[in-house]
């Protein structure tokens, strides 16, 4: 899922596929001053889960969500059919079992029996098939239905509205506690990608008594995650309070509170004060996080920061402009001097501890150094320009870099990135600061538009543990992902982008092994020669927590599983 490019932030903490669990006994140099893991008194178990980075969440809608700050709210209140657990494996959630048809073409899902909704509704089969179907109906407008459901036969027809649904069709409901789900192409990502949110149970009682707005009135019913909604107001804060129909082990917490610092250094300055429990840190700070022992820690993430260029904006539609604006940067340094070696610098684009990680991959040209190449940078430059009938770089158009606001540390970023352009090629590059979610709406619009933004900086996170989610789900054609139009632009070698395609998509039907992987790495590396993602880093995640609150676990998504939150408790404290 898209990830704003702010800062390590505490909705985004990562596992390198291994479980990280934050249970502190002692207080060591924070500033609680607790001593035990004597639970609390449930007045107390109030846990203030800062949402930094954003002035709001996007959407509240599973069928909706494309980025983590929205998706951090919707696990508390949504599940469905299958969820990955803190170690990166698909379990059951709202499903109890599956079975899979000899072809590998059908699932056979059967419900747990005593799931609800928070308004008590019980959830059967119907529920499921109106909601996978509902995120893939035209009038939705789901971004993201088309990549994450596009398994599921003739969901193409319904998504052009060639169809009017897909139950009875590739959905079917034989009985209240099962569904079964066909499939247009075997695919050994399915029950991954079905743990995304798009396919999360929502009750159609309340999306269609409220229509857009229903979101707003979660207060009523909606969803059967471990928590339901008690108050949400826009551009301050969501407070969730217990689901009493939670199918799982109840919370022990009686309210999570999550409030929005659109800035990252002021919610690092009111985690000073004790007024939040968790904070992501603001890179200029980061020495004295550390020394708060207790509180502060780190673990990798499966994240990669990068740039992205739409092909069918000159002079992005140049590979060889593309290439000299990869190697002229000096990527060693950047990590080094802004992000204080909290990010790895890469030209990866499935980040390492994925499964299919290409340890053997270089950069653009064969360049393999991180600190780039100005030489080869000026020579593919100079090459660029005579193709494209210039004599100078400021010949070219004016050329715009969009980023997220929310950080000092990724403005310094942006602006390091644009000074080592004009020294190294002498080409000027505007920074052009914008909300982040008027950023993926932006993103959102690009496949197949020329007239789109052409150059920005955004980050992707692990939706789910196969390399099909950073490379064919990013570049295939018809993906909405696609943003950079790979293989569907006028470029000169836009007959070997659609190649790569092919090779992805046959990668896609393999079954599991080295030879699966392999062909995923072949097709990465004409990725990272081609520019179609410029990567930048690979990043390690900090954060502090207060030693009072127990049990918190992540998974590579940054998300945490439901289950899960019934260890989670808030300890007696001064």
């Amino acid at each position: 899922m898209r990830k704003q490019k702010v800062t390590t932030g505490v909705f985004r903490l990562l596992l390198l596929g291994v479980l990280t669990l934050f249970v502190v006994a002692c207080g060591g140099g924070g500033q609680s001053g607790t001593t035990t893991t004597t639970k609390a008194p449930a007045s107390q178990q109030k846990f203030i889960f800062t949402n930094a980075g954003v002035q709001d969440i996007e959407t509240f809608d599973p069928a909706l969500v494309t980025d983590l700050p929205s998706s951090t709210a919707i696990n508390l209140v949504f599940t469905g059919l299958v969820t990955l657990d803190e170690n990166l494996n698909v379990q059951p959630e709202i499903a109890s079992s599956w079975d899979i048809s000899s072809d590998g073409l059908t699932y056979t899902f059967h419900l747990k029996s005593n799931v609800k909704f928070s308004d008590g509704t019980a959830v059967t089969s119907a529920d499921v098939a109106y909601s996978i179907d509902r995120a893939l109906q035209p009038a939705t407008k789901s971004p993201v239905a088309g990549s994450y459901l596009n398994l599921i036969k003739d969901s193409d027809l319904l998504g052009t509205g060639k169809i009017k649904t897909i139950i009875n069709d590739s959905l079917k409901t034989p009985d209240p506690q099962t569904i079964s789900i066909t499939l247009s192409k075997k695919a050994a990502y399915f029950l991954d990608a079905l743990a995304y949110p798009t396919s999360y149970v929502v009750e159609k009682s309340i999306v269609e008594k409220y229509g857009k707005s229903w979101t707003d009135h979660l207060d009523e019913g909606g969803g059967t995650g471990p928590f339901k909604v008690q108050s949400y107001q826009h551009n301050k804060q969501i407070v969730f309070v217990p689901n009493p129909n939670y199918y799982g082990p109840k919370p022990q917490l009686q309210q999570i509170i999550m409030p929005f610092y659109q800035d990252v250094k002021t919610a690092y300055q009111v985690y000073q004060t004790g007024k939040v429990d968790i904070t992501p840190i603001p890179i200029t700070n980061i020495q004295q996080a550390r020394a708060r022992t207790g509180e502060y820690s780190e673990t990798p993430q499966l994240s990669i920061d990068y740039l992205g260029m739409n092909y069918l904006v000159k002079p992005y539609d140049n590979v060889h402009f593309r290439q000299a604006l990869s190697l002229a940067i000096n990527r060693d340094q950047i990590m080094s001097a802004i992000w204080k070696n909290t990010r790895k610098p890469t030209y990866h684009i499935v980040p390492q501890g994925m499964p299919g990680y290409n340890a053997s991959l270089t950069g653009p040209a064969g360049v393999t150094s991180t600190a780039g190449d100005k030489d080869k940078a000026n020579q593919l430059l100079q090459q660029a320009l005579k193709e494209m009938g210039l004599s100078s770089p400021s010949q070219l158009p004016p050329l715009q870099l969009y980023y997220p606001t929310g950080s000092q540390d990724v403005t310094n970023e942006i602006t390091t990135l644009t000074s080592q352009w004009q020294s190294v090629l002498g080409i000027t590059v505007k920074p052009v600061a914008t909300d982040f979610n008027k950023l993926l709406e932006d993103l959102n619009a690009l496949p197949g538009n020329p007239k789109g933004i052409g150059f920005w900086s955004i980050a992707w996170i692990a939706d789910y543990p196969d390399p099909q989610d950073w490379l064919t789900l990013q570049f295939d054609k018809g993906s909405p992902n696609n943003q950079v139009n790979y293989g569907q632009n006028n470029s000169t070698d836009a007959a070997q982008q659609q190649q790569v395609q092919k090779n992805l998509e046959a990668a896609d039907a393999m079954d599991n092994g080295s030879a699966r992987y392999q062909a995923y790495n072949q097709a990465e590396q004409q990725l990272v020669n081609d520019v179609a993602w410029l990567s930048l880093d690979q990043r390690i995640g900090v954060r502090l927590l207060k030693p009072y609150v127990i049990g918190m676990k992540f998974n590579a998504q940054g998300l945490f599983p439901p289950e899960l939150w019934a260890d989670v408790y808030i300890a007696q404290h001064s």
